[in-house]
């Protein structure tokens, strides 16, 4: 399929075109509006499995697999770019609803940019991320928080231990995976850089058992998170953690989110990827 008519529906999508403008575009590209109409249900199939590329994007190498937890095999997504040479690692985690095809999106994004991406399945003992969200939502709150934290300090030493890693291994998350991020960070002593995005911060006394760099993403308008970041802060300094905190006025919750148009806020949502890809690059290669 013409990859201009996938760009068009990731625009549709990501809440850049109503769906008037969208189908009339899609009618122009395919020759008439009963085409276009047809063509919908294909677009939104192949969206859903997270197979949405066009020509410019590298090659990579995807594929679900498997590593062990505290709960048993934990299922995750691995993207990396073609090839046998030694990548850093990088663990991507998701927000409150599972392991959507937005955030196996954001790991291709990242194997792209020369890492092997690891996007861990928090629901893989709950029998895996539905494909209903609200479903995966309300999943999320039967998890074992304890338990959790486990699997995903279980995937840094799948990473540093693959064959196809360095041994240098960094972690980012978004919402409900910022905080999960930052546990990561205080209960994984190999976990060399840590980038959450908007999310809820450790227990002060904890701070202290990081060794990770930190690179702290918040958003201006999110009141109920951002009242933790003074003493989160103050933790840091105290124990001598390599932080670097920045707050995107103008954005609120969730705002790197491009698939939700509610929330999403492109120029925050660029200039913190910006920001973290040269944050994993200085720190893991």
């Amino acid at each position: 399929m013409d990859h201009k008519i996938y760009d068009l529906y990731k625009e549709f999508r990501n809440g850049r075109l109503d769906r008037r403008e969208f189908l009339r575009k899609l009618a122009f590209l395919t020759g008439g509006t009963a085409t276009a109409v047809t063509l919908i249900p294909i677009l939104e199939k192949n969206y859903a499995g997270a197979a949405i590329l066009t020509e410019d994007d590298p090659p990579l190498s995807t594929e679900f697999i498997k590593y062990p937890g505290e709960t048993g095999d934990v299922r995750a997504y691995l993207a990396r770019p073609e090839g046998d040479i030694k990548l850093p690692g990088v663990i991507v985690i998701h927000e409150n609803r599972g392991l959507v095809p937005h955030i196996q999106d954001v790991t291709r994004r990242m194997a792209g940019e020369g890492f092997l991406a690891l996007a861990p399945d928090a629901l893989s003992p709950l029998g895996g991320t539905p494909e209903d969200e609200d479903k995966g939502r309300e999943l999320m709150r039967q998890l074992d928080y304890g338990s959790t934290v486990k699997n995903f300090v279980a995937a840094v030493q799948y990473l540093k231990t693959n064959p196809l890693c360095t041994g240098k291994v960094g972690c980012t998350g978004f919402c409900w995976g910022g905080g999960m991020t930052n546990q990561v960070a205080v209960n994984s002593p190999d976990l060399i850089a840590a980038v959450p995005y908007y999310g809820s911060q450790p227990a002060a006394e904890d701070v202290p058992k990081i060794k990770a760099s930190m690179l702290l993403q918040y958003a201006g308008n999110d009141e109920r998170i951002n009242a933790g970041i003074p003493a989160f802060e103050e933790a840091l300094k105290k124990a001598g953690v390599e932080y670097q905190l920045f707050i995107y006025e103008g954005a609120g919750h969730a705002f790197n989110n491009d698939s939700n148009p509610d929330r999403y806020h492109k120029e925050a949502a660029e200039l913190a990827w910006k920001r973290t890809l040269g944050f994993f690059k200085e720190k893991l290669m």
